[in-house]
């Protein structure tokens, strides 16, 4: 079947019910091969090229892995859309005379939160109410909020902030249920799910969506190269000449890229490898460039993980001094934090 988008998946679901074991081919592999033009001989092509074995099925998760994986993938693009409100929420506060974002680090916490509230409901915020919607370490800059909110807002203005302050509320709504949908789903998997958090910069949500792309059985991929591979975050192979040019990340799976990067950004700002691995990259290759490396090593140590069925170990702890400390708070806080403690604090 030479299909496009969504449609093999019910083919695929239908004769995977009655017992037969589709395969998913990658056009890429087979325009390497000659083959015919027109639909009846190229299908007969397929079929001879499957009983000579130069056909190798794609990775196609369990239909449990699918089904979270239509979950997962909405959550991101709800999560892209709450991105897009919340920058045209700012670009007409902007555009009104309203420069919140010079003041306030987090234009995105509660102070501004309760700022942009305070003005879709009167227009304009009095000095002497203004102090009670600030978080105590802002009142500081108080004058300088002050000052940024000199501007009254029209009331076609409100009208618009309001229907979009809405918007970001409903969709937060949405984004929390789905949430609650994905961690209930994680039960039967709690061993696999336990261990990747253990992983600096993944945290209960992003080892939900990484279970439902990769699922648990890393036995489908040869080895974690194939894996970093299918995912689309190994380097380009471009030589020519013996000599090694730049070569671009190849396609992949988009969703585990964009995960894992977002994921890369959190772990190095931990004491952990990551952090000098970066360090080390992002002098020579910039800071894109070193994320997209520290992702790479984040697949590599996700699929040693879940193949050992054995909890991250960093290489930059030493956990027998830890031991030896055993009283010690660091050594609760460090063993807390690398899923070693104990149930039973006593023990």
């Amino acid at each position: 079947m030479e299909s496009t988008g969504i449609y093999w998946k019910q083919v695929y679901e239908s004769l995977e019910n009655v017992g037969i074991i589709p395969w998913v081919v990658n056009a890429y592999h087979i325009k390497k091969v000659p083959g015919r033009k027109t639909d009846v001989q190229d299908s007969e092509w397929l079929a001879e090229l499957a009983r000579c074995g130069l056909l190798k099925a794609s990775f196609v998760p369990p239909k449990d892995f699918r089904q979270l994986r239509m979950l997962t993938r909405y959550r991101k693009k709800l999560s892209g859309t709450l991105s897009s409100e919340k920058n045209r929420l700012y670009k007409i506060l902007e555009s009104c005379g309203i420069k919140l974002s010079i003041v306030l680090s987090d234009i995105d916490g509660v102070s501004a939160r309760r700022i942009i509230s305070a003005l879709i409901e009167s227009g304009e915020i009095q000095p002497d109410k203004l102090a009670s919607l600030l978080h105590g370490r802002l009142l500081p800059k108080l004058l300088m909020i002050q000052k940024s909110l000199a501007t009254s807002l029209s009331e076609r203005q409100r009208f618009l902030l309001k229907k979009i302050h809405a918007h970001m509320l409903w969709l937060e709504s949405q984004i929390e249920q789905i949430d609650e949908q994905l961690v209930a789903a994680m039960v039967p998997y709690q061993e696999q799910y336990q261990l990747l958090q253990t992983i600096p910069g993944i945290d209960h949500i992003s080892a939900t969506m990484l279970l439902a792309e990769l699922g648990i059985d890393m036995s489908v991929f040869p080895n974690k190269h194939h894996l970093c591979s299918w995912a689309g975050l190994t380097p380009g192979n471009n030589e020519s000449a013996g000599k090694r040019k730049h070569g671009k990340t190849r396609k992949g799976n988009s969703y585990v890229c964009s995960l894992l990067c977002e994921c890369a950004n959190a772990a190095i700002k931990t004491q952990s490898q990551f952090k000098g691995r970066y360090q080390g990259l992002v002098i020579r290759r910039g800071h894109k460039r070193s994320i997209v490396a520290i992702a790479h090593k984040m697949l590599q140590i996700i699929y040693i993980v879940l193949k050992k069925q054995e909890p991250y170990r960093d290489p930059q702890i030493n956990y027998e001094a830890l031991v030896v400390e055993r009283n010690s708070a660091r050594w609760l806080k460090a063993l807390d934090k690398y899923g070693y403690l104990p149930k039973n604090n006593s023990e």
